[in-house]
């Protein structure tokens, strides 16, 4: 497997994730899978943005945004590294009262089979944090 997503529904009004999910600098306060992150880019974040992103057990990486659209509540960003591309995409979808999000990964490249079978354990396991870390900074 060379993909890994999770979904999960937050008791909190979509902007709010948005905003939070958005606020990319503040990540390492709400997901233990992230311990700091540097906005390479001043000004809002959009594409082209950039951020190098610290994480446990994983060399720094610099992930670039290569699509946001504000009013679908989506951004998709990227980082690559030898003979793998990692594209992450994040969805945040009215759901009644609340919204749900997906967050999922994508390994691509001719090494991406041998990253997410090394990797794809920590993978599962970071994103469902990552989840779950978005859903109690949201609904605090």
């Amino acid at each position: 497997m060379t993909n890994f997503s999770t979904t999960v529904d937050i008791q909190a009004p979509r902007e709010r994730v948005w905003d939070v999910l958005l606020d990319v600098a503040r990540w390492p306060e709400w997901t233990p899978t992230t311990s700091r992150v540097e906005r390479l880019d001043a000004g809002p974040f959009t594409v082209g943005s950039r951020a190098r992103i610290f994480q446990p057990k994983l060399r720094p990486a610099v992930w670039q945004v290569t699509e946001l659209n504000q009013a679908a509540g989506s951004f998709t960003w990227v980082t690559r590294s030898a003979g793998v591309l990692v594209t992450a995409r994040h969805r945040v979808e009215e759901n009644g009262g609340g919204c749900r999000v997906t967050l999922s990964l994508d390994f691509s490249g001719v090494l991406a089979w041998l990253a997410a079978r090394t990797a794809g354990g920590m993978m599962e396991r970071y994103i469902a944090a990552e989840a779950n870390g978005l859903r109690a900074r949201s609904e605090a």
